[in-house]
């Protein structure tokens, strides 16, 4: 299957061929239809399977048919996303794939100036891409009208739930018209997400490409046990031996990216660290220097890491290990994705062993143990389950200066 079989029209599938591609995803493939029979959807799909495109490019296709297009540009749908960076990504999207078309949009998220969105919605946009919060300011301040809504997108939901948009999301829902599509996109049928989804639309066809702990048969896992007071120290021997040309890195809080930063430029490691704290402008330069190669380690906590989207992407290396089992497939996503290979490294210590196991249950297998020579812990992590050890196989692309190691748990 291509592009062409979906019936998307001409100026869309031209977009996708100045992006070089062919062939829809799976989740593509199965979604794409479905909105453009005007069905309403709750999908799940892990990130970096070209879950954006799914709803962007039938979207675009469904706003620039001429038999249902507005004179003018108004605002005719509305997607909803839990960050500021995730919002730009998608914007991103919308403009890439609406360049042969009339399609106006615009993103709007808090930490930017809200007069200057405010003008943009005045010329007129046809989508809009919104954090709930920024999306209410704008909507009391009777910036923004939803009238004419035909399409309601939930990105992330699962994110915006554990986020607590959950009120905010109702209030907004609860200004649109009755008659609308809605879609909806998750990471994980959360029981949660399901409750929402069933406010939402009784009739939504759910589609699914995915199972929760799925995360990317292209994607390597390896744990490295080491002391808590030398996981620094670890990361600088590994950026350097492993001779990465770059990296994503996430920390469990705001303290401890900055600290991370300070220690990887004392040393020389370009790095810049991206999170809640810091302004909007700030982390659009710190992720713009990042997808430009000025900047080789990009340190995030896993809000802030919302919505970065960068191709090659060879390793994800989980500095602190995730409190939430599931932020740890969040935080892998980022690599691996459109087919290429990418590792998933995280730097476990002997009091994060339990977190570990809740990973590990999640995705339903023991994690491989590979120590590094000079950074074997003090404080043993153990390796789990006896039968599952057997199946572990930690061939490197680690250099002979990292080697694999078994310990009874």
């Amino acid at each position: 299957m291509n592009f062409d079989d979906l019936k998307l029209s001409d100026p869309i599938v031209r977009s996708l061929k100045d992006q070089k591609y062919d062939k829809p995803t799976p989740i593509q493939a199965e979604v794409i239809p479905a909105i453009l029979n005007n069905s309403d959807v709750m999908a799940a799909a892990q990130t970096g399977t070209g879950k954006t495109a799914a709803f962007v490019l039938p979207i675009l296709h469904k706003l620039s048919d001429p038999k249902n297009a507005f004179k003018g540009h108004q605002l005719r749908a509305l997607i909803i996303t839990p960050t500021r960076e995730l919002a730009a990504q998608v914007n991103e999207n919308v403009n890439t794939y609406s360049k042969y078309l009339g399609t106006r949009s615009t993103a709007v998220y808090g930490g930017a100036r809200i007069h200057n969105q405010q003008l943009k919605l005045r010329k007129g946009v046809d989508v809009l891409v919104a954090t709930p919060g920024r999306l209410l300011d704008l909507y009391n301040q009777k910036s923004v009208n939803f009238k004419n809504i035909e399409i309601l997108v939930l990105d992330e939901a699962d994110q915006m739930l554990d986020m607590g948009f959950i009120h905010d999301i109702k209030k907004i829902v609860g200004l649109l018209p009755e008659r609308r599509q809605n879609l909806m996109f998750t990471a994980t049928f959360s029981n949660s997400f399901r409750a929402l989804a069933k406010e939402l639309s009784e009739r939504a066809i759910e589609i699914s490409v995915t199972t929760d702990g799925e995360t990317g048969a292209n994607i390597e896992h390896y744990v490295h046990p080491v002391d808590k007071s030398r996981k620094a120290e670890l990361l600088i021997e590994l950026i350097e031996t492993e001779g990465w040309s770059q990296a994503l890195v996430f920390t469990r809080t705001k303290h401890g990216a900055d600290r991370l930063q300070k220690q990887l430029d004392k040393v020389g490691i370009k790095a810049q660290a991206i999170h809640g704290n810091k302004t909007q402008n700030n982390r659009m330069k710190a992720l713009e220097a990042f997808k430009n190669n000025k900047t080789k380690i990009l340190v995030a906590t896993d809000v802030a890491a919302r919505g970065i989207d960068i191709k090659k992407m060879s390793q994800v290396i989980n500095f602190d290990v995730p409190t939430v089992a599931k932020d740890y497939i969040h935080r892998i996503g980022r690599t691996g994705r459109g087919g290429d290979e990418g590792k998933a490294i995280t730097l476990v210590s002997s009091d994060e062993f339990r977190l570990l196991k809740d990973i590990e249950k999640l995705l339903n297998q023991t994690l491989p143990r590979v120590e590094v020579a000079g950074f074997e812990p003090i404080e043993v992590v153990p390796s789990g389950d006896k039968k599952k050890k057997k199946n572990f196989n930690p061939r490197a692309g680690f250099n002979h200066r990292t080697r694999s190691k078994n310990r009874k748990g």
